[in-house]
Protein backbone atom coordinates (compact mmCIF):
# COMPACT_ATOMS: atom_id res chain seq x y z
CA UNK A 1 0.00 0.00 0.00
CA UNK A 2 1.25 3.41 -0.72
CA UNK A 3 1.08 5.27 2.49
CA UNK A 4 3.48 8.42 2.02
CA UNK A 5 4.92 10.17 -1.20
CA UNK A 6 7.25 13.33 -1.43
CA UNK A 7 8.34 15.55 -4.38
CA UNK A 8 7.56 17.72 -6.77
CA UNK A 9 4.04 18.88 -8.19
CA UNK A 10 4.04 18.45 -12.11
CA UNK A 11 0.58 19.82 -12.53
CA UNK A 12 -2.57 20.01 -10.51
CA UNK A 13 -6.41 20.84 -11.21
CA UNK A 14 -9.09 21.21 -8.40
CA UNK A 15 -8.75 18.83 -5.93
CA UNK A 16 -5.75 17.02 -7.87
CA UNK A 17 -2.12 16.92 -7.97
CA UNK A 18 0.13 15.20 -9.93
CA UNK A 19 3.67 14.40 -8.19
CA UNK A 20 6.71 12.63 -8.68
CA UNK A 21 8.94 10.69 -6.80
CA UNK A 22 11.72 9.06 -8.25
CA UNK A 23 11.33 9.38 -11.84
CA UNK A 24 7.14 8.21 -11.26
CA UNK A 25 4.23 10.71 -11.08
CA UNK A 26 1.75 9.94 -8.88
CA UNK A 27 -1.97 11.45 -9.86
CA UNK A 28 -3.68 12.02 -6.13
CA UNK A 29 -6.97 13.62 -4.87
CA UNK A 30 -6.07 15.83 -2.18
CA UNK A 31 -8.25 17.76 0.65
CA UNK A 32 -7.74 21.43 -0.06
CA UNK A 33 -5.34 21.41 2.76
CA UNK A 34 -2.77 19.40 1.11
CA UNK A 35 -3.31 20.54 -2.46
CA UNK A 36 -2.73 24.54 -0.71
CA UNK A 37 0.63 23.08 0.47
CA UNK A 38 1.76 21.26 -2.29
CA UNK A 39 0.70 23.57 -5.15
CA UNK A 40 2.16 26.83 -2.88
CA UNK A 41 5.58 24.85 -2.28
CA UNK A 42 6.02 23.09 -5.80
CA UNK A 43 6.56 20.34 -4.02
CA UNK A 44 5.74 18.43 -0.55
CA UNK A 45 5.02 15.35 1.17
CA UNK A 46 1.42 13.85 1.54
CA UNK A 47 0.13 10.82 3.49
CA UNK A 48 -1.95 8.64 1.25
CA UNK A 49 -4.72 5.85 1.16
CA UNK A 50 -4.72 3.53 -1.76
CA UNK A 51 -8.73 3.50 -2.18
CA UNK A 52 -9.83 -0.28 -4.02
CA UNK A 53 -13.83 -0.68 -5.20
CA UNK A 54 -15.50 -2.29 -8.21
CA UNK A 55 -15.32 1.12 -9.78
CA UNK A 56 -11.56 1.07 -9.81
CA UNK A 57 -8.29 2.12 -7.79
CA UNK A 58 -7.52 5.67 -6.83
CA UNK A 59 -5.23 7.71 -4.15
CA UNK A 60 -5.94 10.00 -1.80
CA UNK A 61 -4.42 12.38 -0.29
CA UNK A 62 -3.54 14.74 2.95
CA UNK A 63 -1.75 17.06 4.73
CA UNK A 64 -0.75 15.12 7.68
CA UNK A 65 -0.94 11.77 9.69
CA UNK A 66 -3.76 13.29 11.27
CA UNK A 67 -5.87 13.94 8.70
CA UNK A 68 -5.46 10.95 7.08
CA UNK A 69 -6.58 9.68 10.56
CA UNK A 70 -9.73 11.42 10.75
CA UNK A 71 -10.48 10.22 6.73
CA UNK A 72 -10.15 6.92 8.16
CA UNK A 73 -12.77 7.10 10.46
CA UNK A 74 -15.30 9.28 8.43
CA UNK A 75 -15.25 6.31 5.53
CA UNK A 76 -16.12 3.92 8.21
CA UNK A 77 -19.48 5.36 8.41
CA UNK A 78 -22.38 3.74 6.01
CA UNK A 79 -22.59 6.34 3.02
CA UNK A 80 -19.35 8.12 3.39
CA UNK A 81 -17.07 6.56 0.25
CA UNK A 82 -13.33 8.09 -0.29
CA UNK A 83 -14.32 10.92 -2.37
CA UNK A 84 -16.81 12.47 -0.18
CA UNK A 85 -14.73 12.03 2.88
CA UNK A 86 -12.02 14.08 1.20
CA UNK A 87 -15.18 16.55 0.16
CA UNK A 88 -15.67 16.75 4.23
CA UNK A 89 -12.18 17.20 4.99
CA UNK A 90 -11.98 20.02 2.28
CA UNK A 91 -15.22 21.43 3.88
CA UNK A 92 -13.96 21.73 7.36
CA UNK A 93 -10.26 21.78 9.37
CA UNK A 94 -9.86 18.95 10.94
CA UNK A 95 -9.62 19.63 14.49
CA UNK A 96 -13.42 21.70 13.64
CA UNK A 97 -14.36 18.61 12.66
CA UNK A 98 -13.12 16.65 15.80
CA UNK A 99 -15.30 19.43 17.70
CA UNK A 100 -18.36 19.25 15.88
CA UNK A 101 -18.51 15.54 15.54
CA UNK A 102 -18.01 15.41 19.74
CA UNK A 103 -20.26 17.93 20.47
CA UNK A 104 -22.65 16.63 17.74
CA UNK A 105 -23.01 19.48 16.09
CA UNK A 106 -25.33 18.75 13.03
CA UNK A 107 -25.44 22.07 11.63
CA UNK A 108 -22.18 22.86 11.63
CA UNK A 109 -21.09 19.63 9.89
CA UNK A 110 -24.19 20.21 7.47
CA UNK A 111 -22.65 23.40 6.06
CA UNK A 112 -20.04 21.05 4.46
CA UNK A 113 -20.95 21.20 0.76
CA UNK A 114 -22.31 18.11 -0.78
CA UNK A 115 -23.41 16.79 3.14
CA UNK A 116 -26.89 16.35 4.02
CA UNK A 117 -28.92 16.26 7.49
CA UNK A 118 -28.98 12.81 7.70
CA UNK A 119 -25.49 11.71 6.66
CA UNK A 120 -23.99 14.67 9.27
CA UNK A 121 -26.49 12.85 12.23
CA UNK A 122 -25.14 9.37 11.25
CA UNK A 123 -21.73 10.49 11.24
CA UNK A 124 -22.07 12.08 14.81
CA UNK A 125 -24.00 8.67 15.57
CA UNK A 126 -20.86 6.44 14.33
CA UNK A 127 -18.39 8.54 15.20
CA UNK A 128 -19.00 10.53 18.45
CA UNK A 129 -17.51 8.04 20.50
CA UNK A 130 -14.05 7.62 18.62
CA UNK A 131 -13.21 11.21 18.15
CA UNK A 132 -14.24 11.63 21.88
CA UNK A 133 -11.86 9.04 22.92
CA UNK A 134 -9.31 10.49 20.36
CA UNK A 135 -9.69 13.79 21.77
CA UNK A 136 -11.20 13.37 25.05
CA UNK A 137 -10.83 12.43 28.60
CA UNK A 138 -9.66 8.79 27.81
CA UNK A 139 -9.56 8.01 31.94
CA UNK A 140 -12.35 5.94 32.00
CA UNK A 141 -11.09 2.63 32.81
CA UNK A 142 -14.32 1.26 31.01
CA UNK A 143 -13.36 2.89 27.75
CA UNK A 144 -11.60 0.34 25.65
CA UNK A 145 -9.25 2.22 22.81
CA UNK A 146 -9.92 2.50 19.38
CA UNK A 147 -7.17 0.78 17.74
CA UNK A 148 -6.19 2.08 14.44
CA UNK A 149 -5.60 -0.15 11.63
CA UNK A 150 -2.02 -0.63 10.06
CA UNK A 151 -1.38 -0.32 6.58
CA UNK A 152 -1.08 -4.06 6.58
CA UNK A 153 -4.97 -4.04 7.64
CA UNK A 154 -5.79 -1.35 5.36
CA UNK A 155 -4.85 -4.00 2.37
CA UNK A 156 -6.92 -6.21 3.75
CA UNK A 157 -9.96 -3.98 3.88
CA UNK A 158 -8.95 -2.55 0.05
CA UNK A 159 -8.98 -6.16 -0.95
CA UNK A 160 -12.71 -6.95 0.52
CA UNK A 161 -14.04 -3.35 -0.40
CA UNK A 162 -13.00 -4.18 -3.83
CA UNK A 163 -14.59 -7.75 -3.97
CA UNK A 164 -17.90 -5.37 -2.96
CA UNK A 165 -18.32 -6.13 0.75
CA UNK A 166 -18.78 -2.81 3.09
CA UNK A 167 -16.23 -0.99 4.55
CA UNK A 168 -17.47 -1.08 7.87
CA UNK A 169 -18.20 -4.65 8.05
CA UNK A 170 -14.90 -5.95 6.11
CA UNK A 171 -13.25 -3.41 8.92
CA UNK A 172 -14.65 -5.74 11.58
CA UNK A 173 -13.64 -8.90 9.81
CA UNK A 174 -10.12 -7.81 9.42
CA UNK A 175 -9.89 -6.99 13.54
CA UNK A 176 -11.34 -10.08 14.27
CA UNK A 177 -8.84 -11.84 11.88
CA UNK A 178 -5.85 -10.37 13.76
CA UNK A 179 -7.16 -11.03 16.98
CA UNK A 180 -7.26 -14.20 16.39
CA UNK A 181 -3.67 -13.93 15.22
CA UNK A 182 -3.53 -14.02 11.69
CA UNK A 183 -1.28 -11.15 11.00
CA UNK A 184 -0.35 -10.83 6.92
CA UNK A 185 -3.02 -9.96 4.24
CA UNK A 186 -2.22 -13.91 3.08
CA UNK A 187 -3.84 -14.88 6.29
CA UNK A 188 -6.72 -12.44 7.00
CA UNK A 189 -8.39 -12.48 3.38
CA UNK A 190 -9.31 -16.71 3.49
CA UNK A 191 -10.15 -15.94 7.60
CA UNK A 192 -12.42 -12.78 5.85
CA UNK A 193 -14.17 -14.66 3.24
CA UNK A 194 -15.98 -17.34 5.48
CA UNK A 195 -16.65 -14.95 8.43
CA UNK A 196 -17.70 -11.86 6.64
CA UNK A 197 -20.97 -10.85 6.12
Amino acid sequence: MIGYIKGKVLSFSEGKVLIENNGIGYEVFCSAEAEQSLVGNGEGELYTYLNVTQEGIALYGFANAEEKEMFLKLITVSGVGAKMGVGILSGMKTKELERAISLGDVKTLSTVKGLGKKTAERIILELKDKVGLAIGDMTSSSSAPITALTDEDEDAVSVLVGLGFARAESVRVVKEAKANGLDTVQKIIPYALKHIK
